[in-house]
């Protein structure tokens, strides 16, 4: 995991170019790639998995120091990763601005 490219931008690749939202970013550590969380509306970075077998992400929140495997569905321990660690603090969560309907709540709690 230490040869990992820098993240792919500071949103999810998938959701920016389709005009799409997301909750929590998280960055695979095999190549870089932002996508979106399970929790988002399109699960880009899961799906971002199953298409490349890339089997570790980070988080990619401000303060968030954690790894996950989507093989065996748990937290692991990870490597220092090049910067940046995160999407900017001031970038909105959710995001990206301007994008995130005004019942993003609902729309991710009631499902």
């Amino acid at each position: 995991m230490t040869d990992t490219p820098p993240p792919s931008g500071t949103g999810c690749v998938e959701c920016l170019a389709s005009g799409s939202w997301w909750l929590h970013l998280r960055r695979c550590t095999t190549c870089g790639h932002v996508g979106c969380c399970e929790v988002s509306p399109n699960h880009h970075a899961q799906r971002h998995f199953e298409l490349t077998g890339h089997r570790f992400v980070q988080s990619f929140e401000p303060h968030e120091e954690w790894w996950w495997d989507y093989v065996e569905e748990q937290e692991v321990d990870g490597v220092v990763l090049p910067g940046p660690s995160s999407h900017p603090p001031a970038q909105s969560v959710p995001g990206p601005s301007g994008h995130v309907p005004a019942n993003w709540e609902s729309i991710i709690f009631d499902e």
